[in-house]
């Protein structure tokens, strides 16, 4: 198996996550999304990918498969052990709308194309861009703490007291919200789930920091 990757992408980091949780061997393709303008969009990992973004993850029978939440749905049905959904449908329901809250409202907002766009046809300036990204994690996270505080499935995790998929999507956007000086601590949950994430051995080698690709910077 191998995952397409760059070690700052939230998508590829969420992939990482669901790998690692599932202890499931693969290669590390790095794919550097600033270097050379974006190999992202060198013609021969548009072959792979039209989109030009980063994940794609490839199975063990050469089979290509793109956008991180049907990467995990896969995995998640072909490698069943342990599980990262739920028993119960209203539960499933529940995790993936917290995952889906990240992925399509929080992130999507804050993501290397639109913040591109915004700088080189609005010629916002890099203080205006980071203000930008604050602004919606932080309007983003508001709500998923009040969810989260609220609702008597959360524990250690966002559901229970095992990872499931929605902290395989929140943990990065907590990176993110870090990189970006955000005090997480207004957000009591988020930042105890995130704590607890920390100390799992999966967690620790999905973490950019321990990416091959860590050290290339542009």
């Amino acid at each position: 198996m191998r995952l397409y990757s760059y070690y700052r992408s939230s998508a590829a980091y969420r992939v990482r996550i669901a790998l690692c949780l599932k202890k499931l061997s693969y290669d590390y393709v790095p794919v550097h999304l600033l270097r050379h303008g974006g190999e992202q969009l060198l013609p021969t990992y548009h072959a792979l990918n039209p989109d030009g973004v980063v994940p794609v993850f490839i199975d063990d029978e050469g089979h290509a498969i793109q956008q991180s939440l049907a990467i995990i749905e896969y995995l998640e049905e072909t490698h069943p052990e342990p599980p990262l959904l739920p028993r119960h449908a209203l539960d499933r329901a529940w995790v993936r709308s917290l995952a889906l809250q990240i992925a399509c409202e929080i992130h999507p907002l804050n993501n290397l194309r639109p913040l591109k766009y915004l700088k080189d046809a609005f010629g916002l300036s890099d203080d205006a861009k980071d203000a930008w990204y604050r602004h919606w994690i932080e309007l983003g996270f508001t709500s998923l703490e009040q969810r989260l505080a609220s609702d008597a499935r959360t524990g250690a995790f966002c559901y229970g007291d095992t990872p499931t998929l929605a902290d395989a999507f929140l943990i990065p956007q907590v990176y993110n919200a870090q990189r970006f000086h955000i005090d997480v601590a207004r957000y009591p949950t988020i930042q105890s789930i995130n704590a607890r994430a920390m100390t799992l051995d999966a967690f620790i080698a999905a973490s950019p920091e321990k990416q091959i690709d860590a050290e290339q910077e542009a």
